[in-house]
């Protein structure tokens, strides 16, 4: 029996003893999630090997990442010895999520953000590009991508300011400038990154560079976007937020929910062909306003994170620790599957009904969004991973 007595701690619960997400809270540092409640490593420090000891005292998770795997394990490790011992660690405090503020837990080196799910790519090709092909030739064959901005990366629970900008509709003359009307979610995993800074990473090694997962939204801004993204692709519309999970998942913690992605229908270059895929099997929620109106299937993305990675870093570029690629829209083959509300409304077409009786094709001011997630863990556990959320706000008045 565990000293831990929160109720939520127990295997058959997301954030029981098989996840153990780390995360940093304000004033108190690197802290591990057990249950409903945190558990700060500052205190016990003394209670891990000298290696350890400075890395779990530390302000963030910066150190940690830059350990590089062989430190991961040993630390998932040694939490999980201390974590269900029949005694507390000395010195050790357990405070309740209610009761604290989460940081982001690392410093974002670089962001990249791909476009990985078939279904999401299509039902966007059906929109644009009613009259041609879905998708465009290099979907297939390689997992299509773009820089993002790593400043404006944010913790979950931070406010959604809408953007200003340029947009011109059909029938507009002239573009105009102002606030967005067609402001939009993605629902996203994202993939933090950490060791020794490389580039050139193969499909294989993939795993040595990835610490954890966690959930993203990857706000957008539908107007301005269809506007600006020709020829170059996203810009204002897409950097001005990205909201990231409180709470790191492990890698380590998904070894049970690994599949094989969906065939891509033809042949790959070698340095994308993976000798044990590093698909995941996660069922993501969204509820807007408190209504579930999505339930996106992580299982049916395309790419994986390990071709993901690799492609990014093939040319030569650098991935460091603290560097953020996310999956790009997570979406099924069914409706109540799709990861944006630019599908589910179909861009506006078919409004959503909400619990409360209201419609909704876009976000609107006031409007929470509250993206969550699970995988299958050992023995028939769940992984939980932190959910992430964003109230909306009205634009600023230039």
């Amino acid at each position: 029996m565990s000293w831990i007595e929160d109720p939520a701690f127990g295997p058959d619960h997301p954030f029981g003893p098989q996840t153990l997400p780390y995360g940093v809270v304000d004033g108190q540092g690197v802290a591990v999630r057990v249950g409903d409640h945190a558990l700060p490593l500052r205190p016990i420090a003394g209670s891990f090997s000298e290696r350890l000891e400075e890395l779990v005292a530390a302000d963030s998770l910066d150190a940690v990442l830059a350990a590089g795997r062989p430190v991961w394990s040993e630390l998932r490790a040694r939490l999980t010895e201390l974590v269900t011992a029949g005694s507390a660690p000395r010195c050790a405090k357990l405070l309740p999520l209610s009761e604290v503020t989460n940081r982001l837990p690392f410093t974002v080196a670089d962001y990249v953000d791909f476009y990985s799910s078939r279904h999401h790519a299509e039902n966007v090709g059906r929109m644009f590009r009613p009259d041609g092909d879905p998708l465009l030739p290099n979907w297939t064959h390689l997992p299509v991508g773009y820089h993002g901005r790593a400043g404006t990366v944010v913790v979950s629970g931070t406010d959604v300011i809408r953007p200003n900008g340029q947009r011109k509709g059909p029938n507009d003359p002239a573009p105009v400038y102002g606030p967005s009307t067609r402001l939009d979610i993605e629902a996203e995993v994202g993939f933090v990154c950490g060791g020794p800074a490389t580039s050139r990473v193969s499909v294989n090694k993939a795993p040595e560079h990835i610490f954890g997962v966690a959930l993203v939204n990857d706000w957008s801004a539908r107007d301005l976007q269809a506007w600006e993204y020709v020829p170059l692709g996203p810009f204002l519309a897409k950097s001005f937020l990205t909201s990231v999970g409180a709470w790191i998942t492990p890698l380590d913690a998904l070894s049970q929910a690994r599949v094989v992605p969906p065939p891509l229908g033809n042949e790959l270059q070698d340095y994308l062909v993976e000798d044990r895929p590093l698909g995941l099997d996660l069922q993501l929620e969204v509820r807007w306003n408190g209504t579930l109106v999505s339930r996106p299937p992580f299982a049916t993305m395309a790419w994986t994170c390990a071709q993901q990675l690799a492609h990014m870093t093939v040319n030569g570029a650098t991935v460091r620790p603290g560097d953020l690629f996310a999956s790009g829209t997570v979406s099924g083959p069914e409706k109540q599957e799709r990861g944006s509300f630019l599908e589910l409304s179909w861009g506006g077409k078919e409004p959503v009904l909400l619990d409360d009786g209201t419609e909704r094709s876009f976000l609107e001011d006031g409007d929470t969004v509250v993206i969550t997630a699970t995988a299958p863990g050992p023995d028939g556990s769940v992984v939980g991973f932190a959910e992430v959320s964003g109230t909306v706000h009205a634009a600023p008045v230039d």
